[in-house]
């Protein structure tokens, strides 16, 4: 028993714009919609308006480490 339906792409919204992107290998630009969105996201972590926490402490400003 073989189904020839054809399955419908799961959709995912491009994290730039919001526009729906089916998650297909055929998607070249997948999660984005195209490479200007893709370049636009790159931008921002290039420009530093993405950043991860630190689980860890800060460093002490007087660069001492003997406490």
């Amino acid at each position: 028993m073989n189904d020839t339906t054809p399955k419908t792409p799961r959709l995912v919204s491009c994290p730039t714009c919001g526009k729906p992107v089916p998650w297909t290998p055929e998607s070249r630009w997948r999660p984005f919609c195209s490479e200007r969105c893709k370049l636009i996201d790159l931008g921002a972590w290039a420009d530093e308006r993405y950043r991860l926490s630190s689980a860890g402490e800060r460093p002490s400003e007087t660069g001492d480490e003997s406490q």
